[in-house]
C-alpha cells in the first residue's frame, strides 16, 4: 500500500479551523481520503480541517458538522495515535446527530511537537481547554460530550478531577482509561535507572485489538505513527499518576468502557481507583476486547455503541 499524502506537505497548508464552507485542497482531501474521514457516507456533513495555535504547538484541528446538530462530541485520542484512526468513532457520532471536533495531541499525527513526547501533562490540559474554546468560537451545539481513549481518557479524566466545575460539558465517556500502565512498577524503575541516560526506546507494537487488518495497517503503512518511546513522556507520566491517585473525589459520573483482554493499561487497579474517584460510575467490561477499543472488531464495537447510545440519546 502506497500512502497519496504526505504529512511534512500537508501540515503548512492548515488554516485556522471555520465552518464556513469552502474548497479543501487536494492535499486535505487525500489525507481524508486516505484514513476514510471525508463522512461522505452522512449526506449533509460537512468535514473540515485546520489548526489552532496552542502554547508552543500548532495543533491540528477537524470538525465534522451534520445540518442540524443536536449536540457535539469532542474527541480525544490516545498515545502514539492521531485523529485519522478515529473514523469508528466520528461515523457513530454522526449517526447519533452529533457534531464533532476533535485533535492530534502534540507530537502526534499533523500536530507539531517532538514526536510522541511531552514535558508534562499539564501540556495535554492546556490543548483540551484550547479545543473547548474552539467549541465555543465555532458555537457548536451543547452539551459538549467528552470521549477519550486511553491517554485521551486520561485528559478527560485529569479535567473531571482537577479542572474547574464546567456546566458546559455533558457526558464523559472513558474507553480503556489510562491511570498506570501494565507493568509500572517495573518500568517506573527502568525509568530511574535508564532515564538519565537514554533518550528513547524503540517502540513495540503489540496486538492491541483483534482487527488484523488493524494492525497490519498501524504498523505498516500508517506514516504517522511514532517509532521510538521518549524518555521525557515516561518522566511526564511518572508525575502524573500521583497526582490523579491523589485528587479528592469528584461529583461526575463518567462513563468507562474497559477490555479485560487489555495488556496495555493495568485495568484492575485503574478501575479501582476511578470507582473510589466518581460519584457510582457506570462501567461496561468486554470480557473479550483488547485495548484499543476505538478499533476493536466490529462487533465489539457494536456492543458498546449501543452501550453508549441507550446513555446519550
Amino acid at each position: 500500500m502506497t500512502t497519496p499524502f504526505h504529512p511534512e506537505q500537508l501540515r503548512p497548508l492548515l488554516a485556522e479551523l471555520s465552518r464556513s464552507p469552502g474548497e479543501s485542497g487536494p492535499a486535505v482531501l487525500a489525507y481524508q481520503s486516505f484514513y476514510g474521514l471525508d463522512m461522505s457516507q452522512h449526506a449533509g456533513v460537512q468535514a473540515r480541517l485546520g489548526r489552532m495555535h496552542v502554547a508552543d504547538y500548532e495543533i491540528a484541528v477537524q470538525g465534522w458538522w451534520p445540518d442540524q446538530p443536536r449536540a457535539t462530541l469532542l474527541v480525544l485520542h490516545g498515545y502514539y495515535d492521531h485523529m485519522g484512526l478515529y473514523r469508528h468513532v466520528i461515523d457513530w457520532a454522526l449517526s447519533m446527530n452529533f457534531a464533532v471536533l476533535s485533535c492530534d495531541l502534540p507530537g502526534h499525527g499533523l500536530s507539531s511537537g517532538p514526536r510522541a513526547s511531552i514535558d508534562d501533562f499539564a501540556e495535554y490540559q492546556t490543548v483540551l481547554k484550547a479545543l473547548l474554546d474552539q467549541a465555543r468560537r465555532l458555537d457548536l451545539p451543547q452539551p459538549w460530550h467528552l470521549l477519550g481513549q486511553s491517554t485521551g481518557g486520561a485528559i478527560v479524566l485529569d479535567h473531571l478531577l482537577n479542572g474547574p466545575p464546567d456546566t458546559e460539558i455533558g457526558e464523559a465517556i472513558l474507553l480503556a482509561p489510562l491511570v498506570r500502565p501494565c507493568s509500572w512498577k517495573m518500568s517506573h524503575l527502568t525509568y530511574r535507572l535508564v532515564g538519565p541516560f537514554v533518550r528513547a526506546l524503540p517502540r513495540r507494537f503489540s496486538a492491541n485489538s483483534g482487527d488484523e487488518a488493524f494492525l497490519t495497517f498501524l504498523q505498516h503503512h500508517d506514516l504517522l505513527q511514532p517509532r521510538e518511546l521518549p524518555s521525557r513522556w515516561v518522566g511526564a507520566l511518572a508525575r502524573w499518576i500521583p497526582r490523579i491517585e491523589k485528587a479528592s473525589p469528584s461529583r461526575y459520573r463518567p462513563i468507562i468502557v474497559q477490555g479485560e483482554q487489555d495488556n496495555t493499561v493495568d485495568w484492575r487497579h485503574n478501575l479501582q481507583v476511578l470507582e473510589k474517584k466518581f460519584d457510582k460510575p457506570e462501567v461496561l467490561r468486554l470480557p473479550e476486547a483488547r485495548h484499543h477499543l476505538v478499533n476493536e472488531t466490529e462487533a465489539l464495537r457494536q456492543r458498546y455503541f449501543d452501550f453508549l447510545r441507550e446513555r446519550l440519546t
